[in-house]
C-alpha cells in the first residue's frame, strides 16, 4: 500500500493566516507623560512590546492617570471608555493605506491594463468530426 494512504489525515490548519497582535493594557500606558502621542514605534522604544506581530490591540485593564494620544489597530470598549474618560484621543490606524508600494504600482497597471493587454495566441480549432449513427 502506497506510503500517502498509510499516513493519518489532518484537516485544515488555519495557522497561516492568523493575525497576532501585541497586547499592551492601560496600566502600561502610565509610564507616558501625558499629551504623549503612544504608537507602535514608541512602544517598541520603550520595551512594552516586542517581536513581530500584525498590529497593537489595547486592553482596559488598570486605568489611565492622564490624557494620551493613542494610534493602535484595535482596542477593546473599556480600554476607550477610560481613555476618553481621561481626556485622551483614539486614532484607530489604517492597514490599507500601508501597503508597499509595488503593489500599489501593480494594482495601478492592472486598472490600465484594457490599453496594454499582451497579445495571446488563439488555439488552432479542431477539424470537426463527423457523427456516425450506429445501428
Amino acid at each position: 500500500m502506497p506510503l500517502i494512504r498509510r499516513l493519518p489525515k489532518r484537516g485544515f490548519n488555519n495557522a497561516a493566516f492568523h493575525r497576532n497582535y501585541a497586547i499592551v493594557n492601560l496600566n502600561d500606558l502610565n509610564e507616558f507623560k501625558a499629551g504623549t502621542t503612544v504608537n507602535e514605534q514608541v512602544l517598541r522604544e520603550s520595551k512594552l512590546v516586542r517581536g513581530d506581530f500584525y498590529g497593537i490591540k489595547i486592553l482596559g485593564d488598570g486605568e489611565v492617570k492622564h490624557a494620551l494620544k493613542i494610534e493602535a489597530d484595535k482596542i477593546s470598549e473599556s480600554a476607550k471608555a477610560k481613555i476618553e474618560k481621561a481626556g485622551g484621543t483614539i486614532t484607530m490606524r489604517d492597514r490599507a493605506a500601508e501597503k508597499p508600494a509595488a503593489v500599489a504600482e501593480n494594482v495601478g497597471q492592472a486598472a490600465k491594463g484594457d490599453e496594454a493587454k499582451p497579445k495571446t495566441r488563439s488555439k488552432p480549432k479542431a477539424a470537426a468530426k463527423k457523427k456516425t449513427s450506429r445501428k
